[in-house]
């Protein structure tokens, strides 16, 4: 028996209150097609009062010593910890991931519910020598102020828990906007935070849609910092609209990963590895992999053994600790991969396995896809180079290993990267000229730990990182500080 919510229609949380929204629309498994809740369709007054909630808190929260705000995201880890099963049976109804991914994803937050409080007792600025005497310089971080947080559905808690943890022990404010395709994450955590005794207005939750909510976020003068993940095209409306009011933005988008298998590679491990990133998630998260980059050599033979690997993938509800493929967010994604699978057969890639949504029997109320297999694609064709966030993947052959960095390199993207070889030379030019800001070798796309930053190069992201001690620099200011004790005025550069 699944474990239920204890309410069907959910509200915002602002100043500590759970605040009833008029509007509201349903969200549904997609595995089963049934709706499990109401989530509240804010309005531009609910952000408003969120901001200035947040705007208050915020001015007492940056006098809390960091040590103390830590204690918060301790009691925020260990109440994670013993909810987690919960959780993972929560997320994988709302999202559809199977259960064992679902508490992967949960142990994401609580690795980095205690990986960020360490960072209440360090936070660390410079003490550097100052040039002129009797003089004392330091740098040290700052917090920027109310922060406006905007996650996606395909890891409702991990990329809320990489976001909003560093911003609230730098001893800034949250507001977050989750995903309205997810919101019961969001509902769950911030009750873990109101138990965990984070006071009133440090993090508020406003639920909504993108164009409404979203967009006064991104608009309101008062929110410092936009840290977004989801599409390339928000992603650069957002950028463009922070760019106009000086507002800090950290942007992660888009993937098109690919996995670089050489003809000395272990192919048992390389079909292991391939499987797992392409198909896990049901090929819904950024870091998927979707391109096979195969030397020529042993192209027939990698095909052979992805070919009999895929027919032991169990498809269906993820809450079957039998299943591996889950089903797809919303019928949306299903059209849209259903597109990709006629562009692929137009541009003369041969389809090996799948290609066609599973409407029969069990999976007629959910929203399947069966896992897809492309071969002879070429660098150029667009299955090669659009995200498709689906269960999909293509093999291109090339014929060395320069070439096959070149075609990796050759997307608009840059996440994550991957090659299979047992050449301790190619291993570093691989790590070395792979133009993405994830390298793995001899493991798929995907894996990332949080205390390592997550995040990618060119149409990925914009520079910023989620995850690892980098996730503060985005919710902080670095602040200068000299202290003069000679009693006399000294001039930099003048009185050396």
């Amino acid at each position: 028996m699944a474990i239920q919510l204890e309410t069907r229609k959910l509200a915002n949380f602002i100043n500590g209150e759970w605040v009833e929204v008029s509007e509201s629309t349903g969200v549904t498994n997609p595995a089963t097609g049934e709706e499990i809740v109401q989530v509240p369709l804010s309005n531009t007054s609910d952000v408003e009062k969120a901001v200035q909630v947040a705007k208050e808190a915020q001015k007492e929260w940056a006098l809390v010593p960091a040590p103390q705000r830590a204690e918060v995201l301790y009691r925020v880890g260990y109440l994670l910890k013993e909810r987690k099963e919960r959780l993972s049976q929560l997320l994988t109804q709302e999202n559809g991931k199977v259960i064992e991914e679902a508490r992967g994803e949960v142990q994401e937050g609580i690795d980095m519910a205690f990986y960020i409080a360490g960072e209440g007792r360090r936070l660390f600025g410079q003490t550097t020598p100052a040039e002129l005497k009797n003089k004392f310089a330091m740098s040290q971080r700052a917090p920027v102020g109310v922060v406006g947080i905007i996650t996606p559905w395909n890891f409702p808690i991990a990329i809320a828990t990489w976001k909003s943890f560093p911003a609230i022990i730098a001893g800034n404010a949250v507001v977050w906007k989750p995903a309205t395709e997810t919101p019961i994450m969001a509902y769950e955590l911030a009750k873990i935070f109101e138990v965990a005794g984070l006071p009133k207005g440090v993090i508020n939750v406003v639920f909504g849609s993108g164009s409404t909510v979203g967009d006064a976020f991104v608009h309101h003068t008062d929110i410092r910092v936009i840290s977004f993940t989801g599409s390339n095209d928000t992603g650069r409306n957002i950028a463009a609209a922070c760019g106009k009011q000086l507002k800090k933005v950290s942007l992660e988008m888009g993937g098109k990963n690919a996995v670089i298998v050489m003809d000395d590679a272990d192919l048992e491990l390389a079909v292991e590895a391939i499987l797992w990133s392409a198909f896990g998630t049901s090929g819904q998260r950024c870091t998927a992999c979707s391109r096979v980059i195969v030397h020529e050599a042993v192209k027939e033979t990698l095909e052979e053994r992805l070919l009999a690997a895929m027919e032991y993938l169990t498809i269906g509800n993820g809450l079957n600790e039998s299943i591996k493929v889950g089903p797809i967010i919303n019928k949306a994604g299903i059209d849209k991969i259903k597109s990709y699978i006629e562009i692929g057969k137009n541009e003369g890639a041969k389809l090996l396995a799948g290609g066609y949504e599973l409407t029969e029997g069990e999976y007629r109320q959910g929203n399947y896809f069966a896992p897809t297999l492309f071969t002879d694609a070429t660098a150029d064709m667009r299955i090669a180079q659009e995200e498709i966030f689906g269960p999909v993947v293509s093999l291109i052959p090339v014929k060395s290993f320069e070439e096959a960095i070149e075609v990796n390199n050759g997307v608009e993207y840059g996440l994550s990267s991957s090659i299979f070889t047992n050449d301790v030379n190619r291993v570093f030019k691989a790590q070395r000229d792979l133009d993405t800001g994830i390298v793995y070798v001899n493991a798929g796309t995907t894996g990332a730990e949080i205390h390592l930053p997550f995040g990618g190069t060119k149409g990925t992201g914009n520079g910023h990182r989620d995850s690892g001690v980098q996730a503060l620099d985005v919710f902080t200011e670095w602040k200068a500080v000299y202290v003069d004790y000679s009693g006399t005025l000294q001039r930099a550069q003048i009185d050396v």
